[in-house]
């Protein structure tokens, strides 16, 4: 009996683990394995794959199109690293002060976009960024005796249009992430530091900042992969995926033109495959910089 329950005791932890490995197996590894091998092919729907060998990422590096579509992901990707780390981490300071009224309202006021449907907030920003003088935009801008310009249609008033899109959506997403940080530092590192005369900037700069760090880390993280994986917003502000001299398609949008619109499974596999490798890449050359795997080590 004793020897029953002791073997219970072993094996039950290998059957709680047992789905999230089938899981793992079935919905991540297997499409990435075959993902891998379909770079390799020629493959269309309803026609036997064809091996074509590297002859796939060797057309890929000549791509022009595909070319622009890694620079709108990788400008896009550092714009939202700019605007959606350290402004969310100030409004989370802001409304984690006592001094501050209305906290709740702000809080939800904030990550209330985030709510709201991709599809939805894609379309509302086409409109207030449209080109005709009574869009919302331009009807700003025009008290000031500016404009009207074509926001959808030149490369860096586009991107402006994207990142806002993304600053409204998710800086009170990141703000959140920054607030559950900030509940983590004890008090008595802001007593003591105002016990020696140290001003806010003192104790944001040399307390709030480097115990915010793993909550930095964390956002960088998710945010580099956001950045470069971005879809859904670009096809609804252009109102598809064919935008002017491709100011918005990103490497998924390229991704989507070539499988999906274009029939070539194998070219796209590739394109997912190469992303893939760069989200990869980034993300581990700044987990590397930052110590986190170093941490782990110790």
């Amino acid at each position: 009996m004793i020897k029953k329950f002791v073997y219970s005791q072993k094996v039950a932890p290998y059957i709680f683990v047992l789905p999230f490995v089938i899981i793992f197996l079935i919905f991540w590894l297997f499409p990435l394995a075959n993902s891998f091998v379909m770079s390799f092919q020629e493959r269309m729907l309803g026609q036997d794959p064809k091996w074509i060998g590297t002859a796939n990422y060797t057309k890929l590096l000549t791509d022009k199109v595909f070319l622009k579509s890694i620079t709108n992901s990788v400008v896009y990707m550092v714009g939202t690293l700019i605007l959606l780390i350290p402004f969310p981490m100030l409004f989370a300071c802001l409304i984690n002060s006592k001094l501050m009224w209305g906290r709740e309202f702000f809080k939800s006021s904030f990550f209330l976009p985030a709510l709201t449907s991709v599809a939805v907030a894609g379309t509302i920003f086409r409109l207030i960024f449209g080109e005709m003088e009574s869009s919302l935009m331009n009807s700003i801008l025009s008290l000031f005796g500016m404009g009207p310009f074509k926001y959808l249609k030149e490369q860096n008033l586009s991107m402006a249009a994207l990142l806002t899109l993304a600053c409204w959506r998710w800086t009170g997403v990141n703000m959140l992430y920054y607030l559950s940080g900030l509940k983590s530092i004890d008090s008595e590192y802001y007593e003591a530091a105002s016990i020696d005369g140290a001003s806010a900037w003192q104790k944001f700069r040399a307390i709030t900042m480097p115990l915010l760090k793993p909550t930095t880390i964390y956002v960088l993280t998710i945010s580099i992969y956001a950045g470069l994986a971005m879809f859904t917003e670009s096809l609804m502000m252009f109102n598809g995926n064919n935008s002017p001299k491709n100011i918005g398609l990103t490497i998924v949008g390229y991704l989507y033109r070539q499988g999906i619109e274009k029939n070539k499974l194998g070219y796209a596999a590739t394109v997912g495959i190469v992303l893939l490798i760069v989200a990869m890449t980034i993300n581990l050359t700044q987990l590397k910089l930052s110590g986190t795997f170093k941490k782990e080590e110790d």
